[in-house]
């Protein structure tokens, strides 16, 4: 059995994906956290992640990134923290036939409770930053590969999602390149 006190778990609305909140240890020093521990994510959420890259943005406030998602097979799961600064992150469900198709849910990620979301394969993925130079890092089930990545409108009104306003002038700032 695994000791899995260092973190909470809470399920998502959609199935596959889940909120971690690690246990973190400060003292006058500073803090200290585990912030992925396979033996862990895998008692947890039942299977393990195969980690193929990790990635890291750092975004403006108001910066919106997404909706990514890659095919299925082999899709691309993703367990997301934010390491500085604040974003919302949201997860959209993409996978046809799925009970909660087209839903989304989202977690409030920052630096100080250093909660992280996991994505499992064929579901969005979404964040926008609500601080300057907000750092998003990502461990990913499978590598970037351009010809299975597709983005879907993060403002499409079918989907829905509730973004905050933050930025320079309240709109977001759309990102149309590489990664979330």
């Amino acid at each position: 059995m695994v000791d899995t006190t260092a973190v909470q778990v809470r399920p998502l609305s959609i199935e596959g994906a889940y909120e971690f909140t690690p246990a973190q240890h400060g003292d006058d020093r500073g803090r200290f956290l585990e912030w992925f521990k396979a033996p862990v994510f895998r008692d947890l959420v039942g299977h393990d992640l195969d980690l193929a890259q990790a990635n890291c943005s750092v975004s403006a406030a108001g910066v919106l990134r997404g909706i990514h998602f890659s095919d299925v097979p082999p899709g691309q799961a993703k367990y997301v923290m934010c390491v500085r600064g604040a974003a919302l992150d949201v997860a959209v469900d993409l996978r046809v036939g799925s009970p909660t198709f087209g839903h989304w849910d989202r977690v409030l990620l920052d630096d100080v409770d250093r909660r992280q979301i996991y994505l499992a394969e064929g579901l969005g993925h979404a964040f926008m930053a609500l601080e300057d130079d907000t750092t998003i890092v990502y461990l990913c089930s499978t590598g970037y590969a351009p010809d299975r990545e597709h983005g879907v409108d993060p403002l499409d009104p079918a989907i829905g999602i509730e973004w905050p306003t933050v930025g320079r002038d309240g709109a977001p700032i759309l990102s149309h390149g590489l990664g979330c």
